[in-house]
């Protein structure tokens, strides 16, 4: 088999810049849990366009008459928080599924926890913090009615947003706690080293891929993560 080459992000090949990270659900992902990394990971898009419409919707306010610093501000949130989700909170969620690393679970934990309350709070929309959330938008309606309707929808993007996140950090507890997860886990693998380790954890993954024929798929390593089946989420 070829050997894997960083694909994240796709970037064209006339860049100097290259890809900093190898992802392939398909591949890497325990089947069980396809779906829900997909779904994970298109919460991450979702974030990200969020963010994006979220500067438009910003110049739609500085428009109406706004504070251009909220401008300001939307900008160095799409430019800070979209690497940074997918670096911090997806990439850990991603390392632990594929080889059931407590450590990675720990970590996506209390950094997707920070996440969710930082989208409330953009949601709540509080002015001059560069986001358009219910408090800047319900207040901007009896100034510009225009753009706060432009605004309205960014609004409603983060609404939905935030509660999706919540409900994928429920269910990824649900299901690590289910298969047996613990933080004693997470601590043996700090206090061992294996947190960093991912190659000595995938050991069996590489030997497979090494020595297999043909284009065969490779096999997964005995440490696939045992959690309950996420097929009805």
């Amino acid at each position: 088999m070829a050997e894997r080459v960083n694909n994240f992000p796709p970037l064209p090949k006339f860049l100097r810049i290259k890809p900093c990270f190898y992802q392939n659900i398909d591949e890497e992902i325990p089947a069980p849990h396809k779906q829900l990394v997909r779904r994970v990971y298109t919460l991450w898009m979702m974030y990200s366009a969020t963010l994006c419409i979220n500067v438009i919707s910003c110049i739609a306010w500085w428009a109406g008459g706004g504070s251009a610093t909220n401008f300001g501000f939307s900008l160095l949130w799409l430019l800070l928080f979209s690497p940074c989700s997918y670096t911090c909170w997806f990439r850990p969620l991603y390392k632990a599924f594929r080889a059931d690393s407590s450590f990675n679970f720990m970590a996506f934990f209390f950094i997707f926890f920070l996440q969710c309350v930082l989208a409330l709070i953009q949601t709540i929309g509080i002015s001059g913090w560069g986001t358009c959330g219910w408090i800047a938008t319900v207040m901007f309606f009896s100034y510009n009615v225009g753009s706060a309707i432009v605004m309205l929808i960014t609004t409603l993007l983060f609404t939905v947003v935030t509660v999706l996140m919540a409900v994928v950090l429920l269910k990824v507890h649900r299901l690590y706690r289910g298969g047996g997860g613990s933080m004693e886990r997470a601590q043996e693998e700090w206090s061992s080293g294996l947190w960093k380790s991912a190659p000595v954890r995938e050991a069996g993954f590489n030997a497979v891929a090494q020595t297999a024929q043909g284009p065969t798929l490779p096999q997964y390593p005995t440490s696939v993560p045992s959690y309950p089946d996420d097929s009805q989420w």
